[in-house]
């Protein structure tokens, strides 16, 4: 398999509404892809609609894109982000939502009296942000609020008459938790259980307040385009006013409908007014339709409500399709569920009637999610001509959720042409073709392929990887071995042999080793044996030095031919030289800038201490510095190769390896001395990235444990110390450890 290198992209500016639920996509990926599979004006097909934003850059880019949507609210985000109301229509409805009367007072006065409460210090009326709750308690404990009268604010504990208040609402709260349902089922609807069961995850007040402002909406002359805009606003009010906030911050986007066990209450008003904000769409809009409305060949989106079951046989006949793009859905059930709980709040039942399943069903495991990517797979295979490419994202990368994709792809008949992979907090790029017409034959898994596989990846990487590399690696094997399931397997049968076969390539392998506080394979990093006598053996590979070593220097070298380079112009050197599952993290990348380079503005240039010459001019004013160390402490000095040495009585007490780089690796595999005769000279600006190779690495931070590291400033301060004695050399060299850079550039 020829990998390809991973197209880096940028964070959206805006992380836009229902955010926490959409694929976490970096921006301009697309863009750089397609030009160079398909023509633009090309017909692409999106066969998922699980991200909006995916189709509409490609759109952008000049591209027809048609796009099948199956969930009411994915639907209404593409084509709210397509075709955006203004900004004044966005201020129009809100207002005259606001405006409109409820009994004698205005509605935007009485939404707003629902989240007053006071002031700990002035005691002035206020608007809070919002209320903390526990799991299940019948009052708020705790408010949040910003006073503009004195200026307190923070959390603070609520007073008896926010507890009234949440309790008086509360006491009507039957009546409006009916009217939510009517929306979504009727009285006699089998499925009103379910939305009842749903409906559960929203408090009396938010749910008083949606209520409320849908019902008044239904009675509002407004025009086409601003009822667009409120149903907007009011989708993100119903976002936020469910029991799903703040989602823990090891697990921010929610898939379960779980009540955290503290929770926030958000003041719905405020998210109406934040909604201005979040939809304000910078991009220009593009052509879309609805199928099988034509859309312009300067681009534009198609959109086909309904399953790709249906539409195959149509497209066959009337679109060329030159490429297939998409993020793979991941199981979400908290966010399926609501989805048809606020289309039917939006639109009613009717909107709702087509996604029902998604109320019914509790579960979605990986079997589940499997047997659904294989049917989208098998439609397309029959849809699309033969070697169509298909470039894929699989969003919160994990085992599970690439093996169900890998496994679906395959048994559908699509060849697998290139995994990227950079971090677990990335999307995983991939490219399968559209293969043969003729079905091939499964083959047998065989544990010896994996385990060859998995330990090629480890050699050529140098370094401990991610159980996700190990597994994506594995997985690759199998499927260009055309091994992960066979006809008669179910796919639950068929992930579960695919997962026991990896853990045993691991697991009974004495090659490899796992730095781990747990016993189970996928938890912390997966190495081959990295012993310099290893090394030295057979098994040397031309990559063993480690990938971060290698990345240092790709980096060193790129900014001294290119220097005043920016973050992005690095990457699309970097990447093309370390493809596939070798793709180096941000992290990585900064740390190495962070140790050699200086900012100016968007530009990023080597130091002046680090352009080569500096660098190699400063390093050969060390070696007299370590004759005259050596000196004055008594010994005798001498260059032996690449080592400066210091012997009494023939005998080498010290051997200074000189550095000019953070290559460590390298240099304790070059000494032919001990560890404890052995000192290794850094420049002071390589430590923090010594340090967080060593944090990276296990066995490289166990290793240098036996090394002793000195910075060439502190050889400059011994020069000066007036009385400097064996004694308080050794004190010396002790004082000055390595330190993590604190430096804002540092990512995960």
């Amino acid at each position: 398999m020829e990998h390809q290198p991973y197209i880096p992209g940028t964070k959206p500016a805006d992380a836009g509404p229902l955010s926490r639920f959409m694929p976490p996509l970096e921006e301009g990926v697309i863009a750089r892809w397609l030009p160079l599979h398909s023509s633009t004006g090309s017909w692409l097909l999106d066969p998922f609609g699980f991200s909006p934003r995916l189709a509409l850059e490609a759109a952008r880019a000049g591209y027809r894109v048609l796009v099948t949507v199956n969930n009411p609210i994915t639907r209404f985000l593409l084509e709210i982000a397509a075709n955006p109301p203004s900004e004044s229509d966005f201020n129009a409805a809100l207002a005259e939502l606001e405006t409109a009367k409820k009994g004698d007072e205005r509605l935007g006065a009485h939404l707003k009296s629902l989240y007053q409460t006071s002031c700990e210090k002035c005691n002035n009326e206020v608007q809070a942000e919002y209320f903390l709750w526990r799991k299940e308690a019948d009052a708020p404990h705790a408010r949040v609020y910003t006073c503009p009268q004195c200026n307190d604010s923070g959390e603070r504990a609520v007073n008896e008459q926010d507890i009234e208040r949440a309790k008086k609402i509360a006491a009507t709260d039957g009546l409006h938790r009916s009217r939510a349902f009517e929306r979504v089922a009727k009285l006699d609807d089998d499925d009103r259980v379910y939305a009842e069961e749903a409906i559960q995850h929203y408090l009396p007040r938010p749910l008083y307040f949606l209520t409320t402002v849908i019902n008044r909406v239904d009675g509002l002359n407004l025009t086409p385009e601003r009822k667009r805009a409120l149903s907007a606003l009011i989708l993100v009010a119903c976002d936020a006013g469910n029991t799903l906030w703040d989602h823990p911050a090891t697990r921010p986007r929610p898939k379960q409908l779980n009540i955290p066990s503290q929770f926030r209450e958000h003041n719905l008003w405020t998210q109406l007014e934040r909604g201005l904000s979040l939809w304000t769409e910078t991009s220009s809009p593009v052509a879309i339709e609805a199928w099988p409305k034509k859309i312009p060949e300067s681009g534009g989106v198609c959109i086909y409500e309904g399953r790709l079951k249906e539409l195959a046989h149509e497209v066959k006949k009337e679109i060329p399709i030159a490429a297939v793009i998409g993020s793979l859905p991941r199981p979400n059930q908290a966010f399926w569920t609501l989805s048809a709980l606020w289309a039917g709040w939006l639109w009613g039942r009717e909107a709702v009637e087509p996604y029902k399943v998604a109320l019914r069903r509790r579960r979605y495991d990986w079997a589940w999610n499997a047997t659904a990517l294989h049917a989208a797979f098998s439609h397309l295979f029959e849809l699309l001509p033969l070697g169509t490419p298909f470039f894929g994202f699989v969003p919160e990368a994990e085992p599970p959720f690439l093996t169900s994709a890998l496994t679906a792809a395959s048994a559908a008949g699509f060849d697998l042409k290139s995994v990227a992979l950079r971090t677990e907090h990335d999307p995983i790029q991939i490219l399968w073709n559209r293969g043969e017409h003729l079905k091939r034959e499964a083959n047998e898994p065989n544990v010896s392929v994996v385990r060859e596989a998995i330990h090629s990846h480890l050699i050529e990487r140098g370094e401990p990887a991610s159980f996700l590399h190990v597994h994506a690696a594995a997985l690759i094997a199998l499927a260009e071995a055309h091994a992960l399931k066979n006809k008669t397997q179910e796919f639950d049968e068929a992930l579960r042999a695919t997962n026991a076969l990896i853990q045993s390539a691991l697991s009974d392998d004495e090659r490899f080793v796992h730095y781990s506080s747990g016993e189970s394979v996928d938890t912390g990093l997966w190495s081959a044996d990295f012993s310099p006598l290893a090394k030295r053996g057979a098994d040397l590979s031309p990559h063993s030095e480690s990938l971060a070593d290698r990345v240092e220097v790709a980096i060193v070298t790129f900014l001294q031919k290119n220097p005043n380079s920016i973050y992005l112009e690095i990457e699309d050197d970097l990447y093309p030289q370390f493809t596939g599952l070798l793709t180096p993290s941000k992290a990585m990348i900064y740390a190495v800038l962070d140790s050699y380079a200086q900012r100016d503005g968007a530009s990023l240039k080597l130091r002046a201490e680090d352009v080569a010459l500096a660098r190699r001019n400063e390093r050969d004013t060390i070696i007299p510095m370590l004759e005259l160390v050596g000196k004055r402490l008594g010994y005798s000095t001498s260059l032996a190769d690449k080592n400066h040495v210091w012997e009494e009585n023939n005998s080498v007490q010290f051997a200074f390896y000189v550095l000019a780089s953070a290559l460590v690796g390298r240099a304790m595999d070059d000494t032919p001395y001990s560890p404890e005769q052995t000192i290794l000279v850094i420049p002071g600006g390589r430590a923090s990235l010594i340090a967080y190779k060593a944090s990276r690495d296990p066995a490289l931070a166990a290793r240098l444990k036996k090394y002793r590291l000195v910075k060439y400033r502190l050889l400059r301060t011994m020069l000066e110390v007036p009385v400097l004695t064996r004694e308080t050399f050794e004190e010396q060299i002790a004082s000055d450890p390595l330190e993590k850079s604190k430096s804002q550039m540092m990512m995960f």
